[in-house]
């Protein structure tokens, strides 16, 4: 886990509530969450797919439009920034998506693709290229990567390209979307390690979307548990991920698998018990 973080909220996200439409109808993806991060902080969002988790993180990022609360970042409202103000916002705020491919122009090449956000934001190119080497040794890639092009990479190297494409800007804050679902188990904890260690290097925080507890656990310093758009639980990690108090978050990190077949069959009974008392008796 990361170094403790400082008290003071980067982050301030107060009642916030995000609806979406379906013809006539509307679906409420969010319905009063608040959370906060700090400087040098990772927070970690935990839910099954379609908790809110990653509305709430295209809500920060202004992908998606809020229907009321309010989101502060360093003390200014940005709940609902449009056009040149969110750009620049851009230089502090960046974003890792699940997906280090389809993330990534193919048609490009590592170094134009890692300069591009630099270039347009007036930077030159001389001073570009040496940002992208010095991002590119960050993230433990070899200095020819600048040469080549996404498809020629691995998954896990992909994804490093996407951190450092993130990183370029220096940003204060990195929304990290199901980063790691994408890989095998070892590539997961090699890229969670170098997501440690830049946070150590850089003081960045991050915002870390995740369905798994056993991959927050590793990483972040409290953890916020979403269910049905709200947020459910929330607490320092040791808590959260190893005796948390809501039947929900029990149920998680009862689904996460261990080796012992006996424990995991004990767990699946578990897992299996608190749904039924979940659901109720049948009529």
């Amino acid at each position: 886990m990361s170094t403790q973080p400082h008290d003071t909220p980067l982050l301030e996200v107060e009642d916030l509530v995000v609806d979406y439409r379906r013809g006539r109808t509307s679906f409420r993806a969010l319905d009063g969450v608040s959370m906060t991060i700090g400087p040098g902080e990772c927070v970690g969002l935990v839910g099954e797919s379609g908790s809110g988790k990653s509305t709430l993180g295209k809500a920060i990022l202004g992908l998606t439009e809020v229907a009321s609360g309010t989101i502060r970042f360093d003390g200014g409202d940005i709940t609902r920034l449009r056009g040149a103000a969110r750009r620049r916002l851009a230089a502090d705020l960046q974003v890792v998506f699940q997906d280090p491919y389809g993330s990534l122009d193919p048609t490009m090449t590592v170094g134009r693709i890692l300069a591009e956000p630099l270039t347009a934001s007036g930077t030159g190119r001389a001073e570009a290229r040496a940002t992208v080497a010095e991002m590119l040794e960050r993230v433990r890639l070899p200095a020819d990567t600048v040469s080549r092009y996404p498809g020629e990479f691995s998954g896990g190297q992909r994804q490093r390209i996407a951190i450092a494409r993130a990183l370029v800007r220096r940003p204060r804050l990195i929304v990290c979307d199901e980063p790691v679902s994408a890989l095998d188990l070892t590539t997961q904890a090699a890229v969670i390690d170098l997501f440690i260690d830049i946070q150590r290097e850089t003081g960045v925080s991050y915002l870390f979307v995740s369905h798994d507890l056993g991959v927050v656990r590793r990483i972040c310093h409290r953890v916020s548990v979403m269910y049905r758009g709200e947020c459910v639980e929330s607490g320092p990690n040791e808590t959260v991920t190893r005796d948390p108090e809501h039947p929900y978050t029990r149920r998680l990190l009862l689904a996460s698998p261990v080796a012992d077949p006996r424990r995991q069959a004990e767990r699946r009974r578990s897992r299996l018990g608190l749904r039924a008392a979940a659901q109720g008796p049948v009529a």
